[in-house]
């Protein structure tokens, strides 16, 4: 894969008092997805993704890097705006601070399901997880990602 790509991560939140349906969607809360170039190395066997966010009624930037190790590993790092330090292990929980403007939570995730796959021109990842904030239960979660080289890679949108 070159260093320019294109990635497409898409969000879906179920609170965790609602059934998420057998097809994965929900009318109420739809995916949230985000298209947005970006740059890609690999180091170590690591897959490394840097991107920048813009949040709208946020001034400022968050500078974003996904971490890919192996199959069973993932982590998001968000600086600036709004900072964290997500990692998602398959079968684990791991806390972290996560930083807003508006003050700091505790958050849990507990992965329950992880695929990755990579290939030539493309990486695809799946994580189911539970959110929890300050030790309560708020959400079952999914993050679909589609990592694609900019020149001939297999770019489709995560959410369809």
């Amino acid at each position: 894969m070159t260093k320019d790509v294109l990635v497409s991560i898409s969000g879906l939140h179920i609170d965790i008092t609602e059934k998420l349906p057998d097809d994965g969607q929900q009318e109420e809360n739809p995916p949230i997805e985000v298209v947005t170039p970006a740059n890609y190395f690999c180091k170590n066997g690591k897959h490394y993704v840097i991107y920048d966010e813009v949040m709208e009624g946020i001034p400022g930037t968050i500078k974003n890097k996904i971490k890919i190790t192996g199959t069973d590993c993932v982590e998001i790092m968000k600086t600036g705006a709004a900072g964290s330090h997500m990692i998602f292990e398959k079968d684990k929980k791991n806390l972290t601070y996560y930083q807003t403007p508006y003050g700091q939570m505790l958050v849990g995730v507990e992965t329950r399901q992880m695929d990755v796959a990579v290939a030539d021109k493309n990486i695809d990842v799946f994580i189911r997880y539970e959110l929890d904030v300050n030790h309560e239960p708020m959400a079952d979660c999914e993050i679909r990602m589609n990592i694609t080289d900019m020149h001939g890679g297999d770019f489709r949108l995560v959410s369809q």
